[in-house]
Order: C-alpha cells, then structure tokens, then sequence
C-alpha cells in the first residue's frame, strides 16, 4: 500500500490539491477549482465567503484523489496553505457571520491609521509588533467590523484566517499557527505572543476570541467523521499546522535555510527568505513574519502582479503565448513606457489609495508590445523595490527561486533575472504552496511517528531545480533597468498626494 499525503492550497481565485507519493517523491494526482471575489462591492472592498473555499478544497481532494488512483487508507496525512491576512468570523455556534475581508482588501486604511495612533505612532507601532499595520493585515479588519458592523462584532466569538478556518472544518479544531498568525499585525513576532497593546487597541475582549497558538511541527488534529465521510478519507488522516501561502511557498521552493529567496509572481508578488532571526524593519515596509518552519521569514509583497499583467492580456484579446510573444517585440525598457502597477492600492510601497498609471505613452509607444512588456516589466520593478529593501536590512540574493503563474514565462523569467540582477531558478514542482503543504504534512507525520526529522531533510529530499528553465542576467538589460527603477521610484513618490485626491474624487 502506498503513502500519500494530500497539499491543499487555497488562494484568492482558486484552491489547487495535489497528491504525493512519498516513496516515489512524484507528484501522482493534481486539481484545481476556480472562484471569484464577491462581485460589485466598494471601491477597495475585496470579500470571499469561505464556503467557497470549503466547497472547493472539498471538489479539489476528490479529484486529485480520483487522479491518483488513491484509496482512502493510503492517506496518512493533509496540510493547508491559504492566502493570508483574510478575516474569517465566527459566532457561538460557529456559524461564518460575514464574508471574510481578503489580503487585498484596501477599505481598512482609516482603521489602521486609528491603531496606529494608538499604539502611540509609527515607529512605537513596530517596535511593540515588529511590524507596521497595514491595510492587508489581519488587525484593522476587525477593527473595521467593530466600527462598521457593530451588530456583526456583537457575534463575534472566533478570529480565523483562511487556512484556520478549513483546518478547523477539517478537524473540528480551531488554533493559529505562528506564520500565518504573524500576519495578522496581533503577534509580537519576536515572542510569538499575542501584543497586549495591539490587542486592547481593538477591544478589551479580543484575546477570548484568538484561537490557541500552535507551532508549525504541531498537528491540528485527525479528520472530523463528516468532513472524512465528504472526502472519502479516514478519520486517522493527520492535518499538519498548515500556514500562510507564502510560508508553505517558502516550505515547496526548499527555502528552509538562511541564503535562498523565493520570488512569488501570483496574483499579488511576495520576495522572501528563511531566517534564523526576526529581521524587523524600522521602516516597516518589509513585514517580520514567523514562517512554517519555527524560524522567520522577511517578506515583501506586492498586491498587484498577474493581475495587471492578465488585465492587459485580456484588453489585447491575447491568449497566454501570444501576450508572451507580443511583449518579446518590444525592447527591454519598452522604449520608456512604464507601468506603475497600483491598480486598486499598494502595499510595498504602502500605496493604499494608487491607482495604475502607464507613464511614457506616446505614439512610438502605443502598441500592443510596449505594454505588453511594461506590464510585465512594470509589476517585477515594483517588487524589486522591495528586494533592495531587504538587502538593505542584510538579506540578500544571487539566487531566485521563482514559482507562480509568471514563473511559466521564458520572457518573464529573463525580465526577473535583468531586474533582480541575479540568477533566477525554477522548481520541478511548480505549485510551491501546494506542494509546501504536502511537505509540511509529510514532516509532521514522520514526527509523530517517532522519526524526528528535520524539515530540511524532507525538502532536500524532495525539492528539485528545473536547470533547463534557469536565467542569467544579461548586464546591458540591467543597467536599462536600473534607471527605469529609478524612474518608477520618482513617478511613484511624485503621485502621492495625487492618488488620495483620485480616491475622493471616484468615491463622491
């Protein structure tokens, strides 16, 4: 009989299960169900409801399991990935009261200024955090729902995020782990304690209503009958700790050790790296999460990546390898067309009330190919604008392990690697959170079979490069980027004060 584990990755437009065969180290089942954002909402108002995510993980499961060929005894264990930040709340009866409020969701600005204010400003904010409260995180959410909803806050008994709240439709149990619980702007990330202060900022009552904390090594638990019965599992599935997707992304890139950085190029674009210490940003702009792993990961992200590219590929009428083909007519640099990639806010830089702007549009440039090319160009400067803020801090690249759909791109990765000015790798498994999912599941079952590993073995193990897809900076490509870096840095800070005044404008 074989020994699967099961990798459930549930993001913002799909949720993706894969099955891995741990003696063969082969992925042997994989599939993926597709959903939308809540439509029609505020301008910055981003909402799922988490039915759709269960609904899904549970289509996801059967039909990977279906794939593989499994039967129910040949599975010992199951991890989550889930997108971070998200507000799930919970009543007495464990009832979701509302829609959760997503990562993306921007309508929580005031409310962030609010708690930081009352942690005592800024730079008083990240020291008693680690880091600052931005509109992405946990926090201000349910600070909105006390300010907005009162009669929803009255309900209130349990805080989860997304991937708690499928570990605990799963298992029946609700905790946090200390990853994805970082990103909720709650956690002193040095102590992995819960921040007093923070805390009261909100409410006097919100600690009764955080879930324990759990490290990542720790199982939730085993499969609840009637969630085993839907999967057509076995109650005795073991459900690992799961985590944030960039953590499990950091887990399935094999960035378990200090030096490697991982590069997501999701629908939003997270940079991060394993740390044996919290590296903490006085700035604030790179967040001091914990990882998956019970170390920390610095990450950086930026909310806007293949979605400015997919917009622009959909105006265009392209598919996937006619967008590719289209940008590579157009030189490096797009002959100066920029795309400042703020479409609906950002948050590396903390840019809440941007907004797109395609600057250089002039009619040597107004083709199909130059912005082609500045979407994709535009969205990799934004996130490197985050990079060189971590080497700054000490932690830096000659490496980058890209993974997600921009990942894919031959023209892409050299655009990355031009950038970044650094090698940029591939991995054979390309569903880093899904695949970091399963690893992490398949380290918390080995432990608690008595076989204490650690979860550098597993990936060394596991983890493969995929050489054929490497590239290498090309040193003309790099200094043209460099100065269009330097320009996207001075447009971005030019707008500023614009942006709010946009904002208002739209909003009256």
């Amino acid at each position: 009989m074989r020994t699967l584990v099961i990798g459930i990755d549930s993001g913002t437009q799909s949720t993706k299960a894969l099955v891995l065969d741990v003696a063969k180290k082969k992925v042997v089942g994989t599939a993926s169900v597709a959903y939308g954002l809540i439509p029609k909402l505020p301008p910055g108002a981003k909402e799922q409801h988490p039915h759709t995510w269960r609904d899904a993980t549970a289509r996801a499961i059967r039909a990977a399991l279906k794939q593989a060929g499994a039967k129910a005894g040949e599975v010992r264990a199951l991890g989550v990935s889930g997108q971070q930040h998200g507000f799930v709340p919970l009543d007495r009866e464990g009832n979701v009261i509302r829609p959760a409020k997503l990562w993306c969701d921007t309508s929580t600005a005031a409310e962030c200024e609010q708690l930081t204010a009352a942690l005592g400003g800024p730079a008083a904010t990240i020291a008693a955090l680690g880091n600052a409260i931005l509109p992405g995180f946990t926090a201000s959410k349910i600070l909105w729902l006390k300010n907005h909803e009162p009669q929803n806050f009255a309900r209130l008994a349990t805080v989860l995020l997304p991937h708690d709240y499928l570990n605990w439709w799963l298992t029946g149990r609700a905790v946090m782990e200390y990853g994805d619980a970082s990103g909720t702007a709650l956690l002193d990330v040095r102590t992995r304690t819960w921040c007093k202060a923070a805390l009261a900022a909100i409410d006097p009552d919100l600690e009764a209503k955080l879930p324990p904390l759990i490290s990542s090594d720790q199982p939730v638990g085993t499969l609840q009958p009637a969630t085993a019965r839907a999967l057509g599992l076995t109650t005795d599935v073991l459900v690992s700790a799961g985590g944030g997707d960039n953590m499990m992304g950091a887990i399935g890139t094999g960035n378990t050790r200090p030096g490697i950085v991982t590069a997501s190029f999701g629908t939003s674009g997270t940079i991060y790296a394993c740390s044996a210490q919290p590296v903490v940003d006085p700035q604030g702009e790179i967040a001091a999460f914990c990882d998956s792993t019970n170390r920390w990961l610095p990450l950086l992200c930026t909310m806007n990546v293949t979605v400015a590219t997919e917009m622009v590929r959909r105006d265009f009428k392209m598919d996937h390898a006619q967008f590719e083909r289209t940008a590579a007519k157009a030189p490096a640099g797009a002959d100066g067309l920029l795309l400042l990639p703020y479409l609906e806010g950002e948050r590396t830089p903390n840019v809440p009330d941007g907004t797109g702007v395609f600057f250089g549009v002039r009619p040597a440039t107004f083709t199909a190919a130059h912005f082609a090319r500045a979407a994709m160009e535009g969205v990799t400067l934004g996130m490197n604008y985050g990079l060189r803020r971590l080497a700054e801090l000490g932690v830096r690249a000659t490496q980058i392990r890209a993974t997600g759909g921009g990942a894919n791109s031959k023209l892409w990765r050299q655009i990355m690697a031009d950038v970044f000015n650094a090698e940029v790798v591939t991995l054979k498994v390309g569903e880093g959170a899904a695949y970091g999912a399963a690893l992490q599941a398949l380290w918390c079952w080995r432990n608690q079979q008595g076989d204490r590993v650690g979860i550098e073995t597993i990936t060394d193990e596991f983890v493969a490069l995929n050489p054929a897809q490497t590239a290498r900076p090309r040193p003309a490509n790099v200094a043209v980027y460099a100065k269009l870096q330097a320009l996207q840095d001075e447009v971005s800070r030019a707008l500023r004060g614009a942006f709010g005044q946009h904002r208002n404008l739209i909003a009256s």
